[in-house]
């Protein structure tokens, strides 16, 4: 449900219906919708920005930032909503930087690292070219480019769907009827049981349910070592790989945001579901790490729609990595919108 108000937040703002909108990223759900829609979308660090009033998916990983026509105005919202929140224990008492003011589009000399673990087998041919085209597009403005190792990239996206789900099992446990949210018409002689039974089962969507179920599998006795322990170990893992490359040297590293172009409406509404989460194959290692990443509109694949490149930061320099994308923005002069939005 989270994921659908999310895409309808950055396609309003590429149809010019609203100057910016807000999205809460949990593993993509910022930065994919803007890929997909040719906007600018910035995922910040973990607790940049308070998550006091978000519906909690995954505590852990969920952070909320803005979805914005242009990079110049992702740092002006990004300053808005960033700052101290007494009510958020998550939230980070820092001072928050003048985003804007650092747009120079200077980046000569930065280091960008391209990670060699994300030219996975199958990658479409125009995401491939893409990718290139953005790393021609920086070293034309005076980055340097390294290539880079995340040795840990490969399981990212199976300790990402066990950490997930299993907060999202403790989260949403609290729309019961009782306490929060919809509670369903009981019958004669139904008890508190049933009224929990069929409240959830009308409440979640069929995506929701099996999250939860999932999530309390991983959570249960003899399966949380086997399972969210060890996604966990994995978490750390993943962090130490970009803790290792930022020390090295590397400002920020260039990705693809999406592995491709929108997909028809409804054209996955009976797809696997294991096929659906590989679409943020490259994604969820920033919210694993709670690292800054940011998409911004590149290029146009054959059918006409936008594709994006990802640029991930390191903790807390949201404004160095505004200015890289800035310079990505500015080499890439995209200016395209699709002729018919439906």
């Amino acid at each position: 449900m989270f994921f659908l108000l999310f895409h309808a937040a950055a396609a309003a703002v590429a149809a010019d219906l609203c100057l910016a909108a807000t999205g809460t990223d949990t593993g993509v759900s910022i930065r994919q919708p803007a890929a997909f829609t040719g906007i600018v979308g910035i995922k910040p660090t973990y607790g940049r920005c308070s998550r006091w009033g978000v519906v909690a998916f995954a505590s852990s990983l969920d952070q909320p930032g803005p979805m914005t026509k242009t990079v110049r105005d992702a740092a002006i919202m990004l300053q808005a909503m960033s700052g101290h929140d007494p009510k958020d224990s998550t939230s980070a008492d820092l001072a928050v930087p003048d985003f804007e003011a650092m747009l120079t589009g200077d980046i000569r000399g930065k280091v960008i690292g391209i990670p060699k673990e994300y030219r996975m087998d199958g990658m479409p041919a125009e995401i491939e070219a893409l990718w290139q085209s953005g790393i021609e597009m920086l070293k034309a403005a005076g980055a340097v480019i390294r290539d880079i190792s995340l040795p840990h990239t490969k399981y990212a996206l199976p300790a990402y769907y066990v950490i997930a789900p299993a907060e999202a099992s403790s989260n949403l446990a609290r729309y019961d009827g009782v306490r929060y949210g919809h509670r369903a018409k009981l019958g004669k002689g139904d008890g508190i049981v049933d009224m929990y039974e069929k409240t959830r089962a009308e409440g979640f969507g069929s995506e929701v349910q099996r999250r939860v179920m999932v999530g309390t599998y991983v959570l249960s006795a003899g399966f949380y070592d086997a399972y969210y322990n060890r996604a966990r170990r994995v978490r750390a893992l993943i962090k130490r790989d970009f803790d290792e490359v930022f020390a090295a040297g590397v400002d920020a590293i260039l990705t693809p945001a999406t592995p491709s172009s929108a997909f028809e409406l409804g054209a996955m509404a009976n797809a696997d579901p294991v096929e659906m989460y590989l679409n943020d194959v490259f994604t969820v290692t920033v919210n694993l790490a709670g690292l800054p990443g940011v998409a911004v509109p590149t290029g146009l694949d054959a059918q006409g729609l936008p594709l994006g490149l990802q640029l991930i930061g390191r903790p807390w320099e949201e404004g160095d990595l505004l200015n890289t994308a800035y310079a990505l923005e500015q080499a890439a002069g995209f200016v395209a919108k699709p002729a018919k939005w439906w």
